[in-house]
């Protein structure tokens, strides 16, 4: 289908994205009076039959670690162009989009970053989406994605402003190459209070008030911190927190990745197998991102007491069938896919000139979702090895500008 049939009267008011910072996707338009409308029914799919289920929402494009896989020290100098802040959404503006992808069919929102505590009184924030509700009238699932450096200080506040769970990004036990890894020489120790003043504070409760685990995601990276896979699992086994091992993917194109770099879940999986037995389990939901495995007992059979962990393999077993996740950046873009090079401009229907309602920006949403073909890892494994570099691909957004 061509853009001119997609995107008809072009000199109506559009949806519009311009890239005018480093690695910002192309633009792309949609023209918003001229849509049939279309109720929020809650049952939206896209153009291969997946759902809304999933928001992520980006407070901050600013991080205070420089991890080389995703912010490097040598691209995000203090000189980058940061947003001001006067270009971020406001908490009430985002409150009211999620307002709307709740009516759209989304049952969790997860904030990132950047690093998501640098964003100021967003305790202001997780409070006014603590109160949504879904048309069914249930609060939504509402969690957090952290590399923890700030948690011991905001857990409680983050736990009585109505945050359900977090997830910790950790990618390794020894300090040396922790501090390395995050290239600021923060240390490990910091971090491992921040978890555990977020597990005393009651981070981790499900919606139901059950302890359902907070996330340790580590990133492996071939040659950088494949030693700490073990100590890693050993650490967190029995905890009832869920260690995830996250292949080291191309996102944005500032990490300098390269695929000899990726270690496959199924090795991390084989070596901790090895010493400590593994089960695999079926998935929570439709649409998780982690492949589950429990550790098994004397008998080979899954033991709950010593808890599980799950495996993130993008690179080489692409999830994208089932993937129902969208993303909202800082300032108000919406992208359909962590490996987007296109999205698409909310903030003029929040702050145009002209009043624009909530149906018109649920109808909107409803037309750029069902449009939505986006399965990049899929095709990642017929694409030329240089297409990461080439100058003329179109450049992805940075993982640090929508979260991961």
């Amino acid at each position: 289908m061509s853009e001119a049939t997609l995107y008809p009267h072009k000199n109506h008011r559009m949806i519009f994205m311009q890239d005018e910072r480093m690695a910002r996707p192309q633009a792309h338009a949609i023209d918003i009076h001229n849509l049939p409308e279309l109720d929020a029914t809650g049952q939206l799919l896209d153009h291969l039959g997946r759902p809304l289920r999933d928001l992520r929402i980006s407070v901050t494009d600013r991080c205070n670690f420089r991890c080389n896989y995703c912010m490097p020290k040598e691209v995000f100098t203090k000189d980058y162009p940061y947003l001001p802040h006067s270009a971020l959404l406001s908490f009430e503006e985002i409150t009211r989009l999620a307002k709307v992808f709740l009516s759209h069919g989304v049952r969790k929102i997860r904030l990132t970053g950047g690093e998501p505590l640098l964003r100021k009184n967003l305790e202001v924030l997780i409070a006014q989406l603590a109160e949504l509700r879904t048309p069914e009238g249930h609060p939504l699932d509402l969690t957090l994605t952290t590399n923890g450096s700030l948690l011991a200080k905001k857990a409680k506040a983050l736990k009585a402003a109505g945050l359900h769970r977090v997830t910790v990004s950790l990618d390794g036990l020894d300090d040396a190459i922790f501090r390395s890894m995050n290239d600021v020489d923060f240390p490990v120790a910091d971090v491992l209070a921040g978890i555990d003043a977020a597990r005393d504070a009651g981070l981790g409760l499900d919606t139901k008030g059950q302890f359902s685990g907070i996330k340790i995601n580590m990133v492996v990276k071939r040659g950088t911190n494949t030693d700490q896979i073990l100590p890693m699992a050993r650490r967190f086994q029995g905890t009832g927190m869920v260690l995830r091992f996250i292949e080291y993917m191309d996102v944005g194109a500032s990490n300098g990745w390269r695929m000899d770099e990726v270690m496959p879940s199924s090795e991390v999986v084989a070596l901790i197998n090895k010493e400590m037995p593994l089960v695999q389990l079926a998935a929570n939901n439709p649409g998780e991102t982690a492949r589950r495995w429990g550790y098994a007992d004397a008998s080979g059979k899954y033991d709950p007491a010593l808890g599980e962990i799950g495996v993130i393999s993008s690179v080489t077993q692409a999830f994208c069938g089932d993937c129902n996740r969208a993303r909202l950046s800082t300032e108000g873009k919406l992208y359909l896919c962590l490996f987007a090079n296109q999205g698409y401009d909310l903030l003029p229907l929040l702050r145009g000139t002209d009043v624009t309602t909530d149906a018109t920006i649920a109808n909107a949403i409803a037309q750029i979702w069902q449009q939505r073909t986006d399965r990049y890892s899929e095709l990642r494994s017929s694409m030329p090895p240089d297409t990461q570099s080439s100058t003329n691909s179109p450049k992805r957004v940075e993982m640090s500008y929508i979260g991961g």
